[in-house]
């Protein structure tokens, strides 16, 4: 039995990568989101509520977790963080272990993963697919978003592998700064090119 070529999709903040994931999904290829399971995880009867409860008493409630009152503890406290990421990685292992026995027969599947570089993910991954555009268009969208700031979106910056070194370490760099129908058809024939080769 073939085993599905396995892909890594990431790409700095402001990038466009949640779009581009879901134009794999368009093509058919399966996307596991991380980020999608660990807010499903944190929500409403979400699995891992009591494990941050007792580790961080006060950030849950009837909704799941209060991230802004979890992030405030946690951001910025490398020992806080790392409690909270014993308790998030091996959950979100589990589901993702799931993903790969749902779709085994699948050519091609994709991991939406944010922080692959920064969290030393790539080194089980086939292929890793960067998610770009230019720095003025990351820094228009992202300062669109509700609640953004140029303080918060340098400090997300720099917790980020920056962009041209993510670029210069992908198999594959899908361009977001151009029409999105553009972006489109990169997505299609890239699908195309790793399916012939998968």
């Amino acid at each position: 039995m073939n085993c599905p070529l396995l892909i890594g999709l990431t790409g700095s903040i402001g990038m466009g990568k949640s779009a581009v994931a879901a134009m794999f999904e368009a093509q058919g290829v399966p996307v596991f989101d991380a980020d999608a399971e660990v807010r499903a995880m944190q929500g409403l009867g979400g699995a891992i509520l009591p494990a941050i409860e007792e580790a961080f008493p006060g950030t849950t409630g009837p909704e799941g977790v209060d991230r802004e009152v979890l992030g405030q503890q946690v951001f910025g406290n490398p020992e806080e963080l790392a409690r909270l990421e014993a308790i998030m990685h091996p959950a979100v292992a589990e589901r993702r272990a799931a993903f790969l026995t749902a779709n085994r027969d699948a050519p091609i599947l994709v991991f939406d993963i944010p922080l692959l570089f920064e969290k030393g993910g790539a080194a089980t991954l086939d292929k890793v697919v960067v998610v770009s555009a230019p720095p003025e268009v990351q820094r228009e969208r992202v300062l669109a978003r509700p609640g953004m700031t140029e303080e918060k979106f340098e400090q997300i910056l720099a917790i980020q592998t920056p962009d041209d070194e993510k670029r210069a370490r992908a198999d594959h760099v899908i361009d977001t700064g151009t029409p999105l129908v553009e972006t489109e058809a990169a997505v299609a024939a890239l699908v195309a090119q790793l399916r012939n080769g998968a």
